[in-house]
């Protein structure tokens, strides 16, 4: 057993008796001084422990060290330090009840009107009585509200709130990482996440919807990318669209190995381009659907440079040689110094945004009424998966190619989703139609005359194929189809290749996307 600390007891009638006492105790010490000269100007004795009270006496701070009330010394690293009921009495006290009062004296403990701590960066609480502060940038308040010497209970629980959103947090990484620990399921029992207010938006979906903006604080988000973490280096607020919009780009054009644009307007991608040249591809993404492109978010997955960023600026839409094209959000993972000049020349409002990719094997949640639905997060790629050839005719290596780009690129369109692509080029897509022959003839319609040997991919199986989507595709000149197979009419849809010499491959994979 540790030895008892020599010092003699105090003599509490003397020392502490009507004195006002506040307990700090911090591993986040910014703004100690200022906190604790501020605390001693208005007659608080300072009870502190370890490296606070080093800190506070070196700034020239009177402290009485944690040891002197509990008669014991600190221990185990410093973790066992004010468990003592010479410090929790002092907290725990109700000043209004008269048999705690006289407990208290009887005990010789004194009281604490303010209670300073915060928690290790592994990533209290009588507030009627006690003010517990565990936000640095609260230190200016509290010491305005206790010069005032009023008792604002409004203060007082807003300071409340915040050391139990503290110890929630602080509560939540530890819960996250001992299930990791124990090597459980992906979906533990319970879940919490923690959030952190980001912003506050002007308004949400629509403008007659209040909004905001959080980050997700789990020990899984930590340093693992994606938009919310992005830095905006210019133009107007983000807007609730905005963030759906840029999440969905971003996403997108982050599953590309090539340098890669993804246009997306309303979380589905218009175009999508992989060249050698990122300035091709991001004309050849424009091209695809310059209409729906206009006011859209382009993303790239390669560093904006002058050259692209003139580019950006600059192009007219291939609709009429004139019209400058204009977006609302730019993100890359980086951008050279010049580029970053030559963009913030194009708009005022225009958004510019740094991202970095996001980790896989996140789990993704979704809230309906009443609960959330959690998965894990759809990581797959072409190479994660076999593209069976199922009709007689092969596709060669190009046209396996421009299927497994299509496959991927309507990975990220809403469903029922068809994508038509060649030469890594998405030509055109359907999306969100109720039933898949309707999402086919739109991509058709997109994608006009380069529909000849092109490549396409549906999210889902064709229930149909003779007079209905695969030999509507078939007669219009697609040479390869990419879908997931599964279907009672899979021999149909074979059959149906075979007849117009189309090759038919099975991925086995389904890509809903509500």
């Amino acid at each position: 057993m540790a030895e008892a600390v020599s010092t003699p007891k105090l003599d509490t009638e003397s020392s502490l008796a009507g004195k006002k006492q506040a307990l700090i105790s911090l591993s986040d010490k910014r703004n100690l001084a200022l906190l604790g000269n501020g605390l001693q100007e208005l007659g608080y004795v300072i009870v502190s422990t370890g490296g606070t009270a080093s800190a506070l006496e070196s700034a020239g701070v009177s402290v009485t060290k944690v040891e002197e009330l509990t008669h014991f010394p600190e221990m185990l690293d410093g973790r066992v330090k004010t468990l003592h009921p010479n410090i929790h009495g002092g907290i725990l006290a109700r000043r209004d009840k008269e048999h705690h009062r006289e407990a208290l004296d009887k005990h010789g403990i004194g009281t604490f009107d303010v209670v300073v701590v915060n928690l290790y960066p592994f990533y209290d609480t009588n507030h009627s009585d006690v003010l517990v502060v565990v936000d640095s940038e609260d230190y200016p308040a509290l010491l305005e509200y206790l010069r005032g010497g009023q008792d604002d209970q409004p203060f007082r629980r807003r300071l409340a709130w915040k050391a139990f959103q503290h110890v929630a947090s602080y509560d939540s990484a530890v819960s996250e990482w001992l299930w990791k620990q124990t090597g459980g399921d992906k979906f533990p029992p319970g879940l919490t996440v923690p959030l952190s207010l980001k912003s506050s938006l002007r308004y949400g979906e629509n403008p007659h919807q209040k909004a905001a903006f959080y980050v997700d604080k789990s020990l899984s988000e930590v340093n693992a990318g994606g938009i919310a973490t992005s830095i905006q280096h210019h133009g107007k607020e983000m807007s609730y669209n905005n963030y759906l919009d840029a999440d969905a780009a971003w996403n997108c054009v982050c599953e590309f190995t090539k340098p890669t644009c993804v246009i997306v307007k309303h979380t589905n991608p218009c175009g999508v381009a992989s060249r050698n040249d990122i300035i091709e591809a991001y004309r050849l993404a424009v091209k695809a659907d310059p209409v729906s492109a206009f006011g859209g978010i382009v993303a790239f997955n390669v560093e904006v440079d002058e050259d692209l960023a003139k580019d950006i600026r600059e192009f007219r839409s291939p609709t009429d040689g004139e019209t400058r094209m204009f977006y609302e959000i730019v993100v890359a993972p980086k951008y050279s110094k010049k580029g970053l000049e030559v963009l913030l020349g194009k708009s005022k409002t225009l958004r510019i945004l740094e991202a970095s990719k996001n980790n896989r094997g996140k789990l993704s949640l979704r809230q309906v009424g009443g609960g959330w639905l959690a998965q894990e997060a759809d990581d797959l790629t072409p190479e994660d998966i076999q593209f069976n050839i199922v009709s007689e005719k092969a596709p060669d290596e190009k046209e396996l190619h421009d299927a497994q780009f299509a496959w991927l690129c309507a990975k990220h369109v809403k469903s029922n989703a068809i994508v038509i692509a060649k030469n890594n080029c998405m030509l055109g897509m359907g999306s969100g139609q109720p039933n898949r022959r309707e999402s086919l003839r739109i991509a058709m319609r997109k994608a006009g005359d380069e529909v000849m040997g092109a490549a396409l991919a549906s999210d889902a199986f064709f229930p149909f194929a003779w007079n209905d989507a695969v030999e509507e595709a078939c007669q219009n000149g697609i040479g390869v189809i990419a879908e997931p197979g599964g279907s009672i009419r899979d021999a149909d849809a074979i059959d149906c290749c075979n007849k117009y010499g189309v090759s038919l491959v099975f991925t086995n994979v389904r890509h809903f996307r509500h």
